[in-house]
C-alpha cells in the first residue's frame, strides 16, 4: 500500500507541474490547456493532494 500511495503521490505532483505551466502557457506545445487559468488551478490542487500523499504514506512508514 505504501507503494502505491509513494508512485500515487509523485504522479500527481507530475502532472500537476505540467498543468500549472500549462496553464500558465509556459509548457510549449498547442493544447486546449494552454493559457487557461482554470488548469493552473487544477495543477496546484493536484500538486499539493500529492504532496499530502507522499507525506501520509511515510508518516505512516515511520510510525510502523
Amino acid at each position: 500500500m505504501r507503494i502505491g500511495l509513494n508512485i500515487a503521490g509523485v504522479v500527481l505532483i507530475i502532472f500537476g507541474g505540467v498543468w500549472i505551466l500549462q496553464g500558465l502557457n509556459m509548457f510549449p506545445g498547442h493544447s486546449f490547456m494552454n493559457g487557461q487559468l482554470k488548469w493552473s488551478v487544477i495543477g496546484g490542487v493536484a500538486f499539493v493532494v500529492g504532496i499530502l500523499v507522499l507525506f501520509r504514506a511515510n508518516r505512516q512508514r515511520q510510525a510502523t
